[in-house]
């Protein structure tokens, strides 16, 4: 079970919640006024915050760790939606369409979200309508990528998808390093393949390819980007 609490945010909390697209649009006395709403939530790794089809009633930013949005089909197969790390927000959709969650929340680390109830936000939103707008521009930026995922699923083939799929991780979570931008990613291979709407034996086989070429490095729910350039040509 998660555990939820109210609390005063950190400072390294404020940083990360400030880059969120609730937060950007404030000035420092409107995002102080709508943090003391915030209610901490710790996840343990592989833990349920939600489930597809419950309430929504509230939105999430992301503090620290990675967390995963899925859908199951009706056959029981898992698609991996999106994976989201610190300042990255969800569940805003229910704030604007109050009905059944979508997609099920579930933690790939140890994680810290920051929580707003919308019983909290909507009345707060009447007051600051900038936040609305950037709020509705966070939902079409995600509507955008998911036309870019339904499009890549019909005309490109599966390695391509692998190499666009780890180019999107390592933007949002890759760190330089000396043998070259290392991406750990968290998620096993089944994850990653779900994530790019394959199966893990086809997807193992575009890594092991790539790792042929020099491209990358395979590591333990990581890869060491080895040639960047050849992999976006790649993802093309």
């Amino acid at each position: 079970m998660s555990v939820l609490r109210r609390r005063s945010v950190t400072d390294r909390d404020v940083d990360v919640l400030s880059r969120a697209p609730l937060f950007e649009a404030l000035d420092e006395q409107g995002a102080k006024a709508l943090r003391a709403n915030v209610t901490e939530v710790r996840l343990a790794r592989g833990q349920t915050l939600f489930n597809e089809g419950e309430t929504g009633d509230r939105l999430y930013v992301v503090l620290e760790g990675k967390i995963k949005l899925t859908r199951t089909a009706p056959d029981g197969r898992e698609n991996l939606l999106s994976v989201l790390g610190p300042s990255e927000m969800f569940g805003e959709l229910s704030l604007f369409d109050p009905r059944p969650r979508t997609a099920s929340a579930i933690a790939v680390t140890e994680c810290r979200l920051a929580g707003l109830g919308h019983d909290d936000l909507r009345p707060w939103l009447t007051g600051h309508p900038e936040v609305a707008v950037q709020l509705l521009r966070a939902l079409a930026q995600r509507l955008r990528k998911t036309n870019d995922v339904m499009a890549d699923l019909v005309f490109t083939d599966v390695p391509g998808r692998v190499a666009k799929a780890l180019l999107d991780l390592a933007e949002r979570f890759g760190q330089p390093s000396e043998a070259g931008l290392h991406v750990h990613h968290d998620l096993t291979q089944e994850e990653l393949a779900q994530l790019v709407g394959a199966s893990r034996e086809t997807v193992n086989k575009a890594l092991a390819d790539f790792a042929q070429r020099n491209w990358l490095r395979i590591e333990a729910r990581a890869v060491v980007i080895l040639d960047i350039e050849r992999l976006r040509k790649r993802s093309k």
